[in-house]
């Protein structure tokens, strides 16, 4: 091989190991925060480790037993469902309502930025100020919505403690704080679709529904599977919304996977049984999510 080969070669192999140098801290830092808790997580799910027994009796390895009492118990199974439920009714809505305001926002000539501005608050507010603010105005004896329905002589309702209320109204909050967060990236998508796009369909004769379909939806379909993913990971997981203001009540129907887990296994520092449950967690979203990238890479 030349000397100019050689030269080649040697400034490939340097890049190389410039990148590897620049990305190993990175991969260090995600291993300690990640893989250790995932490791010792799994470890303690297969012991009866309970903080609050340990100084007098240590953990035992006890095998897959929190696994076999966990899905065997009929309230976990129901927060599987509720939980189930909630991220797909939660992920739906919040897609085409994100979807609705992006294409309206990015159709303005004016008024963009201020709109775009509005329309961001909910996502920004801390979700404990989310909560605390809807069961204020939620509450059965001082609440807003209460004082406005008695006004008008319409029935009135305890919203949190009410079965038939309870699960919808958690469904409608976390619409109404998420949403923007898929208008924020599906309106940034829309910003890189080519002009001459449209341009072409308008000569053509398209319609709007077909310009929507033909043009628009192809050209974010990646951002659309991006925000279906980050919805669905985030509404999995769902806890602090449930736990200000229902507790998983009223009657399990809003518990999810994370209230159970908080209250029959970390309330009483049973960490073995908690384990177990956020392994089973960690292993159904890391099922879902695998689903939605093998779709949006095929």
């Amino acid at each position: 091989m030349n000397k100019h080969g050689d030269r080649l070669v040697s400034g490939a192999t340097q890049t190389r190991r410039f990148g590897v140098s620049m990305i190993t801290p990175t991969l260090i830092v995600l291993l300690i925060l990640t893989a250790y808790p995932l490791i010792f997580t799994f470890y303690y799910s297969l012991t009866d480790y309970n903080l609050l027994k340990v100084l007098k009796n240590p953990a035992h390895f006890i095998g897959l037993k929190n696994y076999t009492k966990l899905l065997g118990n009929e309230y976990f199974r129901k927060a599987i469902w509720n939980t189930v439920k909630f991220t797909i009714f939660a992920v739906i809505f919040e897609m085409l309502f994100g979807f609705i305001m992006a294409t309206f926002v990015n159709s303005l000539r004016k008024g963009q930025r201020l709109l775009r501005t509005l329309l961001l608050l909910p996502y920004l507010l801390p979700t404990v100020t989310v909560a605390l603010s809807w069961r204020m105005m939620l509450s059965p004896n001082y609440g807003i919505i209460n004082q406005a329905l008695n006004s008008l002589h319409l029935p009135v309702y305890n919203w949190f403690s009410d079965i038939r209320t309870a699960f919808p109204l958690l469904l409608l909050i976390d619409i109404w704080q998420s949403s923007p967060f898929v208008f924020l990236l599906l309106y940034a998508s829309l910003q890189a679709v080519p002009q001459d796009q449209y341009e072409a369909a308008k000569i053509e004769g398209a319609t709007t529904f077909e310009t929507l379909i033909y043009i628009t939806i192809p050209n974010i379909k990646n951002s659309l599977a991006l925000c279906a993913l980050l919805r669905t990971i985030d509404s999995f997981r769902l806890f602090d919304k449930v736990n200000l203001l229902t507790g998983g009540g009223p009657a399990n129907s809003t518990t999810t996977i994370t209230q159970y887990l908080y209250n029959t296994g970390i309330k009483v520092f049973d960490f073995g049984f908690g384990s177990a449950g956020a392994i089973v967690m960690t292993v159904i979203v890391l099922i879902l999510a695998s689903a939605y990238i093998k779709r949006a890479m095929g």
